[in-house]
């Protein structure tokens, strides 16, 4: 089923034109309230579309807490994890990268499988992926085990991080910032508690790091529920959504060739850069504070604070980025943040730990406001779909080889002089691309459409 054949109701009207600056941008991104499935089409009663929008939310946000426990609950213990399946610095290098590569190959699945499945079903299949990847990696006793079954994990990780920006364009596409700003602030809660409550529930479950990992599947477990729900109640969504003339993705006039669109390709730069320090920042430090003389639980509080520092900002932010014409300067203050961290990790790690992880924090806060220009530079959901899977593979491709790079040099330079200047010179390119995908233009407007016999 068409990746926007998530909603049930009646046809909407196909904008073909930007509204005017001043109201192209604000809270909606595009699209209206007539595109919301909010509206209960025939056969359907109010309080029966009230009840699925709910659903939605609760789904939303369960889904949200369960995309980065996987990657932070590992971060936390990876000293152990090391010790205990033998892995050497560079192979450790490597497990930092499985995420993003796993993001890149599945992510890029993930609209046709919600053509073929429907969304509901996709995430619900990834919340049990997610469970599943979880309860087995401990206990599968070799490295090659243990990544086998990480990639599964993420492998649901990854389908569902497509799939956000997508239900939230066709439930809510009214309130673009504000359910971006929720499922982000959900997203960066489960983060930020997996580090800090990894270590401390291991010694509650007898210091065995196994039972500190597996515990995170019962949240991916619960998180499957309302996603169950949402697949059943829904039928044969694509059928209902052909009955009443909702165009699939190959059948959109407005769907773009988004290869053809330089806004496209600016926002699948800026997400591979900051995807590629917010993963070296989840996998590797904690252990760069552990190396400068601090404790294992606090190294992983400061890890949580970093993490933690996007809750309140993934709600602020997305909500301050609709409201604007051109998102660059938030991109340059959140950039700004980033060199100050790490050049505050370089002359004082241990000295100044709690500041610079806020300030890295505060940086790591450019996935949100990526999330949220995926909503923006398009118009229709076609599009967004489009662009969601775009820019998040092509951007996870491009940052698989910086936590595999820190690991490296870590091992062969015995110190994290290098691999900070690494990070400090990433920042620089990831600024300027921001600046180019925040300015405001839809990809809709830059790429041309291609005809419908060609579909």
């Amino acid at each position: 089923m068409a990746c926007e054949e998530i909603r049930t109701k009646t046809a909407p009207t196909t904008r073909t034109e930007p509204r005017a600056r001043g109201s192209a941008y604000t809270e909606s991104g595009a699209g209206g309230p007539a595109d919301s499935p909010d509206a209960a089409s025939p056969g359907e009663t109010a309080p029966t579309r009230a009840w699925a929008t709910r659903l939605v939310v609760v789904g939303i946000v369960l889904a949200a807490l369960n995309l980065r426990p996987a990657i932070t609950s590992l971060g936390a213990l990876l000293e152990e994890v090391r010790a205990g399946l033998g892995m050497s610095g560079s192979v450790a290098g490597l497990l930092t990268s499985v995420p993003t590569l796993c993001f890149a190959v599945f992510g890029a699945m993930a609209p046709r499988l919600a053509r073929r499945f429907g969304p509901d079903a996709v995430v619900c299949a990834g919340m049990l992926a997610i469970a599943t990847g979880l309860a087995v990696r401990p206990y599968a006793g070799t490295t090659a085990g243990f990544l086998a079954a990480s990639a599964l994990a993420l492998m649901g990780i990854a389908v569902s991080n497509v799939l956000m920006p997508v239900i939230v364009k066709r439930w809510f596409p009214d309130r673009v910032g504000s359910m971006t700003g929720l499922y982000s602030m959900a997203l960066a809660l489960g983060t930020s508690a997996a580090a800090a409550l990894t270590v401390p529930m291991t010694g509650a479950l007898g210091g065995s790091w196994p039972s500190g990992l597996v515990a995170w599947a019962v949240l991916a477990v619960a998180a499957a529920l309302p996603w169950m729900a949402m697949a059943r109640a829904r039928g044969d969504v694509s059928a209902a959504g052909a009955a009443r003339g909702v165009p699939s993705p190959r059948q959109d006039p407005d769907a773009p060739r988004i290869t053809r669109s330089r806004t496209a390709w600016a926002l699948a730069v800026f997400f591979g850069l900051q995807a590629t320090a917010a993963y070296i920042a989840m996998g590797w430090m904690a252990q760069i504070f552990r190396d400068a003389g601090v404790p294992a639980g606090t190294a992983g509080l400061l890890l949580a604070v970093t993490m933690v520092m996007g809750v309140p900002l993934a709600f602020v932010i997305p909500r301050l980025a609709t409201r604007l014409p051109h998102q660059g300067p938030i991109v340059v203050v959140l950039g700004l943040c980033g060199l100050a961290g790490y050049a505050g990790l370089y002359v004082a790690p241990a000295g100044g730990a709690w500041a610079w992880a806020m300030l890295i924090g505060v940086s790591n806060c450019a996935f949100p406001l990526a999330l949220t220009m995926v909503g923006m530079r398009a118009r229709t959901s076609a599009g967004v779909a489009k662009l969601s899977a775009f820019a998040q593979s092509t951007g996870y491709l491009i940052s698989i080889p910086g936590p595999l790079l820190v690991g490296v040099l870590y091992q062969h330079s015995g110190g994290w002089g290098l691999p900070i200047a690494l990070m400090t010179g990433l920042m620089i390119p990831q600024i300027v691309v921001g600046v180019l995908a925040g300015r405001p233009r839809t990809v809709e407007d830059e790429a041309p459409r291609r005809p419908l016999a060609a579909r």
